[in-house]
């Protein structure tokens, strides 16, 4: 269910948005008093865009193997060139353990921006092929309209975790402005499917890894 920014109940911090959620259901206005609704802590809000971007990387993982087995001589070989390369993103959890809160934040954020044109032009694209299976066509529709909804999820971490002092207001406005020129790239639509898929795996694995590292680092009681 979509995350809604909520009216804070009276004698909280307005500045501070809030998210409650009655059992199972959707994220509903908080009623100060009612006992019912239980806020959403920065963990609650975590889990959830990790798993949501456990689901987009599953997808992708299904259509490269459905479409794309790999071949024996691409095996070893480096990673292909992806309209992304240009990023600066720590490979390897160690690395990306040690950077900046705000700065995996930003990445992030960054990414998420960076695919989010070249996957509907991609969907444009592969409508026009009759030969493709009806599944194939349904994950990637999926996964663009999932990439949206992760980048506005992980957005309310962040309003949530600034709010509290967790990380600093330096990342507002950062993400969009500084991704739109990749977002937009002719590498992106220039590259074969068998690239571009390739290239958005990897990349989606990449900010599941990084939303990982920062739930662990931001809230260590967890053991991860």
């Amino acid at each position: 269910a979509a995350l809604t920014p909520l009216p804070p109940p009276a004698g909280t911090d307005p500045a501070t948005p809030l998210l409650c959620r009655r059992g199972a259901g959707a994220a509903v206005a908080a009623v100060a008093g009612d006992a019912g609704c239980r806020l959403l802590t920065v963990a609650d809000l975590f889990d959830r865009v990790i798993r949501h971007s456990g689901r987009i990387h599953s997808l992708a993982t299904a259509l490269c193997e459905k479409r794309l087995p790999p071949r024996d001589n691409e095996l070893g070989k480096s990673a292909r060139k992806c309209h992304t390369s240009g990023m600066l993103t720590p490979n390897g959890t160690e690395y990306a353990q040690k950077i900046p809160r705000e700065e995996l934040t930003h990445l992030t954020l960054k990414l998420l921006q960076a695919w989010k044109e070249p996957l509907s032009h991609f969907n444009q694209h592969i409508e026009h092929h009759q030969e493709l299976p009806d599944d194939s066509l349904s994950k990637a529709k999926q996964i663009s309209n999932m990439v949206h909804e992760l980048k506005t999820g992980v957005e309310k971490v962040t309003e949530k975790m600034q709010s509290m002092g967790i990380i600093n207001n330096s990342l507002t406005g950062m993400a969009s402005s500084e991704a739109t020129g990749l977002s937009i790239s002719n590498e992106a639509n220039m590259m074969s499917d068998s690239d571009f898929i390739h290239c958005f795996r990897r990349d989606s694995n990449k900010v599941q890894s990084y939303l990982k590292i920062l739930k662990c680092r931001i809230m260590p009681e967890n053991s991860c």
